[in-house]
């Protein structure tokens, strides 16, 4: 059985940071500030990581698989019913650039940053509504 109160706290980390993304971030500099940029790469790491420790949580207590990667979590919770297929994928992609980010700063595109920032932090909110859905 999913822990509730453990999963409501990482989905409301996850909508503070994405409400820190929103009122916070400063796309316009965060190209040649290198305090903005790390603000904006991390706090999206951390985000997409929160959704991910859901995931996790969610998987192994309803024992739904032994995913393979963090991208295949989301797949899971696809198959499941907790995720439709199109945030699923996307939550996968997320998942993938997540590992860029922890792993390589020197190669993360900041362009795809920026578009993930202003066009894809949806795909979170989608993600925790998903959830707090399926637990109500």
């Amino acid at each position: 059985m999913t822990d509730a109160e453990l999963i409501a706290k990482k989905l409301a980390q996850i909508e503070t940071y994405l409400r820190e993304l929103r009122t916070l971030a400063d796309l316009g500099r965060f190209r040649e500030d290198v305090k903005e940029e790390r603000f904006v790469t991390h706090t999206l790491q951390l985000a997409v990581q929160a959704a991910i420790d859901v995931g996790s949580h969610v998987v192994s207590d309803d024992r739904l698989g032994e995913p393979a990667t963090n991208a295949e979590l989301f797949a899971l919770l696809e198959r499941h019913g907790w995720l439709d297929e199109p945030l699923a994928r996307r939550l996968g992609d997320m998942a993938r650039f997540r590992n860029l980010l922890v792993h390589g700063y020197a190669d993360v595109d900041l362009d795809v940053v920026a578009e993930i920032v202003t066009s894809h932090l949806d795909d979170l909110d989608g993600f925790v509504a998903a959830v707090r859905g399926k637990l109500s």
